[in-house]
């Protein structure tokens, strides 16, 4: 929790929120996430100043156990002084027990995206999905809230101007932005009418660029000019000198002894790497998230 400190911004874990993004698909399935079609509704995780606060963070953590689809976790829910936002003993279950930052007793509104984080470690831990390292399996954690529909509280919570600053999470808000913008043009949704931060809706319009330039890579023919140009270049030297690719790009080129060149790509959509032939125009559908895609290879 950046509590008045300087917050992170950019995208410096990129990479390992793709990587979580395929780790969901392959432990979740296709069919699974698509029952994640509905984000957690404001109303549902709304908290006043006038709500009772241990009856109020009760009633927000069984929403979001109900929008995780764990229903026989139990959570109960303490306060205290501590250095993060939160913490959760993952044990056995059906119990268990979250100690929130006692910052919450004054800043209510923000419970849901420190409960949003904590119960999505129950269900991963109940997957048995997680990375190695602290940071990357955080970083798992913030991503699988975002793409499963209860990670806009977390960007939401994302506050800062001259003299101060507030953000929940790992990712920085652009990431937050990136995760969640992959997640409405996923299932054409709009959570941009649910910020009250002014900060978070601007960390949303960057993500949203930056996965729509995930659409826009070579080989797929919503490639910029300047990427086919670089793409056609690539290629010719690929077949003349048996170069696999430029440095920087996402795409590679691989030999087929028995067949034409192929190039590999990483889904736009699930950033599962695809092969396919090298003889121009293709349709390629992703095995892991079902996603059709055109490509001009």
């Amino acid at each position: 929790m950046a509590n008045g400190g300087p917050v992170e911004h950019g995208y410096p874990h990129l990479e390992t929120v793709r990587a979580a993004v395929t780790a969901l698909y392959r432990r979740l399935s296709y069919d699974t996430i698509q029952t994640f079609a509905t984000s957690v509704a404001p109303v549902d995780v709304a908290f006043c100043d006038t709500d009772d606060l241990h009856l109020g963070t009760q009633r927000v953590a069984r929403e979001l156990v109900r929008h995780y689809r764990l229903p026989d976790a139990r959570m109960i829910v303490g306060f205290r002084e501590m250095e993060h936002a939160a913490h959760i003993e993952l044990a056995a279950g059906p119990e268990y027990f979250v100690e929130l930052n006692d910052r919450f007793r004054t800043h209510r509104r923000d419970i849901g995206a420190a409960l949003a984080h904590e119960i999505m470690h129950v269900y991963l831990h109940r997957l048995d999905l997680s990375f190695p390292g602290t940071r990357d399996n955080e970083i798992l954690t913030d991503t699988a809230t975002t793409y499963l529909g209860a990670g806009w509280l977390l960007l939401d919570a994302f506050r800062e101007d001259a003299v101060t600053s507030q953000k929940l999470g790992y990712l920085t808000p652009e990431e937050f932005g990136y995760v969640l913008a992959k997640r409405a043009l996923l299932f054409g949704e709009d959570p941009s009418t649910w910020f009250t931060s002014a900060q978070a809706y601007e960390a949303y319009t960057r993500g949203m660029a930056q996965a729509r330039r995930d659409e826009q890579q070579p080989p797929l023919t919503a490639a910029g000019w300047t990427g086919r140009r670089r793409y056609a270049r690539d290629r010719r030297h690929a077949q003349d000198r048996g170069q696999a690719a430029g440095s920087g790009t996402a795409y590679a080129f691989t030999p087929d002894g028995r067949g034409p060149l192929r190039v590999s790509f990483p889904c736009p959509t699930c950033h599962q790497r695809i092969r396919v032939p090298v003889r121009g125009r293709v349709r390629a559908r992703c095995a892991l998230c079902r996603t059709v895609l055109e490509c001009d290879t």
